[in-house]
């Protein structure tokens, strides 16, 4: 009994990898990829800026961590993350309804499950590598005379962390919304710069009905003494916590969304 049932995950695990490695390489490509990449390329810009603006007039008012921490992860975290998961989270499944190729793919041997699995993991990767291309160089141009300091590095890879698990968790909340809701753009648009960009500035416990709280509960604590933007307002929940809420949030989403988008029968529009 025990023999099918290994040969029957391996070969769901087996079809995951195979999708991941298809709509990794095609998403590389992808006129969309493309733009967003652009997009994310814009706090280089403000980087560039900053820093020519400091060598020209001379000026050391604020350190390169600080503006990196205060406006360019700002910029990620409240912007470019939540766009980049909305868009690449609900077309995992809104692409193949709008292309019409769902029934082409799920007359393949594939589970649905596995299907929409591989897709997850491909996009999110590709939205990962833009956020994390964008945020070293902007880090490395604000940063160019303090490159030796370890703590510099350190307070880099904890903010690469930080988006990058933001990412992985709202990435899978509208892999679920997509896979139910016709208007899932419009739906994602409200509740990103709506409900989470609102709600986690209430003070109590009500901040923490919105994945943004506990995004923000593991960032790092301010070195400068300055204000920080990022942390207004934040209760935090302790990290450890945080991080296990998180996980548990992706996990939950996924299992919904692949529940929904292995039971629904989709009707494709002309």
């Amino acid at each position: 009994m025990a023999q099918p049932e290994n040969t029957s995950s391996m070969s769901f695990i087996s079809s995951v990898k195979n999708v991941f490695s298809f709509y990794f390489l095609l998403g590389r490509t992808a006129r969309r990829t493309k733009v967003f990449y652009f997009i994310s390329l814009i706090p280089l810009m403000i980087a560039a800026f900053a820093k020519f603006a400091e060598l020209v007039l001379q000026t050391h008012h604020l350190e390169g961590i600080y503006i990196f921490s205060n406006i360019i992860v700002a910029f990620y975290l409240q912007f470019l993350v939540l766009i980049l998961a909305l868009f690449f989270g609900t077309s995992i499944c809104s692409e193949e309804l709008e292309g019409k190729t769902l029934t082409y793919l799920t007359t393949r041997p594939v589970p649905k499950a596995a299907l929409l699995l591989g897709k997850y993991a491909a996009y999110t990767l590709l939205i990962i590598l833009i956020m994390a291309a964008g945020v070293i160089l902007s880090f490395l141009i604000l940063n160019a005379d303090g490159l030796t300091d370890p703590s510099r590095w350190r307070i880099l890879f904890r903010y690469l962390g930080v988006l990058t698990l933001g990412l992985v968790c709202y990435t899978a909340f509208f892999t679920f919304i997509g896979t139910f809701l016709k208007r899932s753009i419009l739906f994602g648009l409200i509740f990103s710069f709506g409900w989470e960009n609102v709600i986690q500035y209430f003070p109590g416990s009500t901040q923490r009905f919105v994945i943004a709280h506990y995004i923000k509960s593991l960032l790092p604590s301010p070195t400068t003494g300055r204000f920080s933007f990022l942390l207004f307002q934040l209760e935090p929940t302790p990290p450890g916590r945080a991080v296990v809420v998180l996980l548990v949030l992706t996990a939950v989403f996924l299992a919904l969304a692949c529940l929904v988008f292995s039971k629904k029968e989709y009707i494709l529009e002309d």
